[in-house]
């Protein structure tokens, strides 16, 4: 039976499959992210707007594929796998980078990248046992991250003022506090489902 690149239907998918070629594209962006960060220097040039552009597009194109592999039907085990490891190189990438060049303590990095990482290791361990879908705290982290990390990306300090060194403060503090929060309200509706299911 022929593998499913792009058609609805049943069957076996292949891997490559629309949403997994999009994926794929989104990992090969890190190492062009990572360059123009890095090339820039934090300068605040054109090439720190290309890193923009590059994380932005990356990151919304994480719908784009999720939307794809539900509406068509093209849901694969590689895609599992792969899609949240494509979230982590982006946003891991962009953070260790900011930490690199002096813009966001490593210890931020360190911590926000230990709970992405744990919990995503954890969660390909224990998938057979339980399966757990994202809570409102896990997708209220993953937005205000992403917007987080592209504000503290794009060089508007230059352009608009040091008034928006405290933007970028506030809400990195405030995905930093969702990251660590999410992770642990996690762990526990894993763990005590009842205690959990009373709370919400």
């Amino acid at each position: 039976m022929t593998r499913r690149v792009w058609s609805r239907g049943e069957g076996p998918v292949s891997v490559w499959a629309v949403p997994n070629i999009i994926t794929i594209v989104r990992i090969l962006f890190v190492p062009a992210l990572v360059w123009a960060m890095v090339a820039d220097a934090g300068a605040g040039g054109p090439l720190r707007w290309v890193a923009l552009a590059l994380f932005v597009v990356g990151i919304g194109s994480d719908a784009i594929d999720g939307h794809l592999a539900r509406s068509r039907n093209l849901i694969s085990d590689f895609g599992k796998i792969l899609d949240p490891i494509a979230d982590k190189a982006l946003t891991g990438a962009a953070l260790i980078v900011l930490s690199y060049l002096g813009e966001l303590p490593w210890w931020v990095t360190g911590l926000i990248l230990l709970r992405e990482i744990g919990i995503t290791i954890w969660r390909l361990i224990e998938v057979r046992r339980i399966v757990l879908p994202a809570g409102r705290g896990g997708k209220l982290k993953t937005v205000v991250q992403a917007v987080a990390i592209s504000l503290a990306i794009a060089p508007f300090p230059a352009l608009l003022g040091d008034w928006m060194h405290w933007v970028n403060t506030a809400l990195m503090s405030l995905a930093f506090i969702l990251t660590i929060w999410s992770g642990i309200d996690y762990l526990v509706r894993a763990y005590f489902p009842k205690k959990s299911n009373e709370v919400n």
